[in-house]
């Protein structure tokens, strides 16, 4: 049984990636204060209580998963941008993409009496086509302890290349165990699941997850954080969200105007009253990384 790596709230970037580049996953411990942990359950609390539980196995018939966080909550605003987190996830993604986007964001609530989860991969959201690239940076926030008897998520450390149809074995799994205020980061390929709650109270972390800026993102991030909300947010936050051009003419609309009352191709961001112009795909810099990729994937490159 291969155990998780631990790291302390000092940890950097490159220290989590070489962790996960081994294993797919690892614990950062205590990154966040009592008093952020305090702050962010009641911003997000309300709408937790509100929560219906899942309808099948897989979701969790006495589980409940509360999204549109960004739009929600202030406090989860601020994970989602955490300095060395998101660092840590473009150095993982960007290898596949220019730009990296937030796919999705929920509270996941295990209360008592919930059996583990069936163990999966996160990628495959996009079925199993994606075997040739690593698609997601992953992360599941503590806002309770989450110990072996509540439901801590099971892992798989070092199961990344495995087929898809292979199953560990008991003997090789292990649970993220960890105070409230620590994180949880794992790859889109590691195994892994949520655990069976013996316990008699909620065991709640917040699933935040990365993947590369040309793919669908599992949470329609337009729709749970709508322009009308979205233009008061952090510029890094709206083009983390989808409202920027994941690659040159990838992501660009055209407003739904009457004939001359506006531009015809523009990118995501003028809808929150940023950007100009019209009449181009993308940014000369995005046509050129795009260019830049095409002449270095040629056979003589």
């Amino acid at each position: 049984m291969t155990e998780l790596v631990r790291l302390d709230a000092r940890a950097s970037a490159r220290q989590i990636l070489s962790a996960i580049e081994r294993d797919g996953a690892v614990v950062v411990e205590n990154v966040l204060s009592p008093a952020d942990v305090d702050r962010t359950l009641d911003e997000v609390q309300p709408y937790v209580e509100a929560t219906k539980p899942g309808a099948d196995a897989f979701s969790g018939f006495k589980t409940t998963r509360t999204g549109a966080l960004v739009a929600r909550s202030p406090a989860c605003r601020e994970l989602v941008t955490h300095k060395t987190i998101l660092k840590a996830a473009r150095k993982f993604l960007q290898p596949y993409s220019k730009r990296i986007q937030l796919h999705l964001t929920q509270v996941i609530r295990i209360r008592p009496g919930q059996k583990a989860q069936p163990l999966h991969r996160d990628r495959w959201a996009w079925g199993t086509h994606l075997s040739h690239v690593e698609p997601q940076f992953n992360t599941i926030w503590a806002l309770t302890d989450f110990t072996a008897e509540n439901g801590a998520t099971q892992v798989t450390p070092g199961s990344v290349a495995w087929p898809d149809n292979r199953q560990p074995t008991k003997a090789e799994i292990v649970q993220a165990e960890m105070p409230r205020g620590s994180v949880f980061v794992y790859t889109g390929s590691v195994f892994h699941g949520g655990g069976h709650n013996r316990s008699h109270e909620d065991r709640i972390g917040i699933n935040l997850t990365y993947t590369l800026g040309w793919l669908r993102q599992e949470e329609n991030q337009y729709l749970s954080c709508p322009p009308e909300i979205a233009r008061d947010l952090d510029p890094e936050l709206q083009e983390l969200i989808g409202y920027s051009m994941g690659s040159y003419a990838l992501g660009y609309y055209t407003p739904p105007l009457p004939p001359g009352a506006g531009p015809e191709v523009v990118g995501p961001e003028v809808a929150l009253g940023r950007g100009s112009g019209g009449g181009q795909f993308g940014s000369a810099e995005l046509l050129a990384g795009l260019q830049s990729d095409i002449e270095g994937s040629k056979p003589d490159a």
